[in-house]
């Protein structure tokens, strides 16, 4: 059930303006295994584009390239309009920490999506309810907790034996906040990185992994998400190769209603 609390996902994206740039904090409850789970960073980036009073549009696809470990604390974000025109606008985000190097660096089109000819090409996945699926237990990672992971195919197992020979890195799940949240724009694109890491999958234990970068691209305006009136999504995820150190993933993120609202590509890097 909805609540009119302030949600921690909205805690932990939150940024302030200041003179200069943006100011954010990480959270300890959206923590992965060395730093914050880089969905949430790739929210907050998002939200302060959103926020930006020279904004105009939805966003059409923010990239996040992950250039160094962020730190627990405080972060600045200079957010910076590129180029505009009369139907996109170009932008750029850079975050560091403590007047230092940059750590996260992002680019993001926005965009007037006016009505057009449409056509969703790619079929809706098969999937149970997500009412009828079973609920994933936590993992050590405190980013996990604050999600409701419902796999209905592809479920991981990082605890047995890994696996002789590698496995398919492909799963299908159901993801909504573990405190339920109406999903909006920012929850897209924090799901979106929200996959377990495909390596973890193809070889059936837990190894040093991490997000290098992701591209997520979203296929729905604003208006037309409230209108799903939707607390989670069906999520596809796979790899195509695991090659030196890198390995690929390309995602989706489904309504309920069987529209596709949102895909994903990433290379991650992986010790093993």
């Amino acid at each position: 059930m909805l609540t009119n609390s302030p949600h921690l996902f909205d805690d932990a994206t939150r940024v302030t303006a200041g003179d200069s740039c943006w100011q954010g904090k990480t959270s300890p409850d959206y923590w992965a295994f060395v730093g914050p789970f880089g969905g949430c960073t790739a929210a907050t980036i998002l939200r302060a584009l959103m926020e930006h009073p020279q904004r105009a549009g939805d966003p059409l696809a923010l990239t996040v390239n992950f250039c160094a470990p962020v730190a627990e604390g405080p972060f600045d974000l200079d957010v910076r309009l590129v180029k505009a025109n009369r139907s996109s606008q170009h932008w750029c985000v850079e975050m560091t920490q403590g007047g230092g190097d940059v750590a996260t660096l992002a680019t993001a089109v926005f965009a007037e999506r006016r009505p057009s000819w449409s056509h969703q090409q790619m079929k809706y996945p098969d999937a149970v309810p997500f009412a009828q699926a079973r609920s994933f237990p936590n993992t050590p990672m405190t980013w996990t907790h604050q999600y409701d992971f419902r796999f209905v195919e592809g479920e991981p197992s990082f605890y047995g034996s890994p696996a002789a020979e590698p496995l398919d890195a492909f799963s299908k799940q159901w993801i909504g906040d573990r405190v339920p949240r109406k999903i909006d724009m920012l929850s897209l694109m924090s799901m979106s990185d929200a996959f377990f890491g495909r390596v973890f999958l193809a070889r059936r234990e837990l190894v040093p992994f991490g997000t290098v970068s992701i591209t997520t691209y979203f296929h729905t305006a604003s208006e037309e998400l409230a209108g799903e009136d939707i607390t989670h999504v069906l999520a596809a995820a796979d790899a195509r190769i695991f090659h030196r150190s890198y390995g690929d993933q390309h995602g989706e993120l489904w309504s309920p209603s069987g529209r596709l609202l949102a895909t994903t590509t990433q290379i991650a890097y992986f010790k093993a």
